[in-house]
């Protein structure tokens, strides 16, 4: 089973996840406008609005994190790495995009702020798999060593 530390950074890690592509999916010129809110506006910074292309941001992020709280929730070790990896897929290269380009709408503290959440996003999964690796942790389907066998 994977450790209940880890478990719960699956959670953390697909909250923002399902929270954002609900938000994308179900009122994309809302997040377009809005992501991440408190009066930050990150997406429409870097250029014009698409619907298709929010809403298929949107299901992107649900994806994700429906996939982060299933192997939360299951709690074995090969399905919260599978989970990870999946998630760093894309958080990488987001990670990355950003990296390499400032939205131009935004202030310079503004894209510090943006990308150092990309940071975290995908520093904090790494985390998570390095305390998901441990051999001790059975996979799934691994039952107990064999015993040996009595003999008189």
């Amino acid at each position: 089973m994977t450790r209940t530390w880890v478990r719960l950074g699956l959670v953390a890690v697909a909250l923002p996840q399902l929270v954002t592509g609900l938000w994308a999916v179900l009122d994309s010129s809302g997040w377009y406008e809005d992501f991440p809110g408190l009066g930050a506006s990150w997406v429409a910074a870097d250029g014009p609005y698409n619907a298709h292309l929010a809403t298929d941001a949107g299901a992107g992020f649900l994806a994700t994190g429906v996939v982060l709280l299933i192997a939360a929730a299951w709690g074995r070790r090969r399905e919260a790495t599978l989970a990870l990896v999946t998630y760093l897929v894309f958080a990488v290269p987001h990670l990355t995009y950003h990296l390499r380009n400032s939205a131009p709408g935004l202030t310079d503290a503004e894209n510090v702020q943006s990308v150092g959440s990309l940071v975290v996003g995908a520093l904090f999964p790494l985390v998570l798999l390095w305390g998901n690796r441990d051999s001790a942790i059975p996979t799934a389907g691994a039952g107990p060593a064999p015993q040996p066998v009595a003999t008189q």
